[in-house]
């Protein structure tokens, strides 16, 4: 179950930031490294080792992506970063259900409305850890319209844990088109 943590958007920006610059640098630094020793055991002297240049790239950048996994993404200084992107992930989920979500906020379910719920506050912190004030800008009277809804449904409006269930209840809503 994913949820919404506040965090100050300065802060992450710049933790994640220095978690990319870092995973950059490593990238680099293998890439190079396993560049030059694909060259060194089975390039030819003067010949075209493009290959075994890139060979050597692909390497390293393969070797990134097993120590991200593997290693770093549990490490404290990766944390808002996997946030960041489990944030990003879970919204994605829901928005490849939006047109049950849609359907089932038109017959006021209550699963459908708190599922859109939580889906406007993720992406409200969303744009807002990216500074992307032009992009929720456009979607506050939706916000705030939902909002309303619910609080004349009687349905709580403070939804920062995404439930499975409402995912799995909305899928069953039926899309007329």
């Amino acid at each position: 179950m994913f949820e919404i943590k506040p965090l100050n958007p300065e802060t992450y920006r710049r933790q994640t930031r220095r978690s990319t610059l870092i995973i950059m640098l490593i990238f680099v630094l293998l890439g190079m490294l396993l560049s030059t020793l694909c060259v060194m055991v089975f390039g030819e002297p003067g010949g075209n080792n493009f290959r075994w240049n890139l060979a050597g790239m692909v390497t390293g950048l393969l070797l990134t992506v097993a120590l991200v996994r593997i290693s770093f993404w549990e490490q404290p200084w990766m944390a808002p970063a996997v946030y960041g992107w489990r944030l990003k992930r879970n919204l994605m989920r829901i928005t490849n259900v939006m047109h049950h979500v849609t359907a089932g906020v038109s017959v006021n379910d209550p699963a459908a409305l708190q599922l859109l719920r939580f889906y406007h506050l993720a992406l409200t912190q969303m744009h807002q850890l990216d500074a992307n004030s032009s992009a929720l800008s456009q979607m506050v009277h939706e916000i705030d319209r939902h909002k309303e809804r619910m609080d004349k449904l009687g349905i709580d409006t403070d939804q920062p844990r995404l439930n499975l269930a409402w995912l799995a209840a909305v899928k069953k809503i039926e899309v007329t088109r």
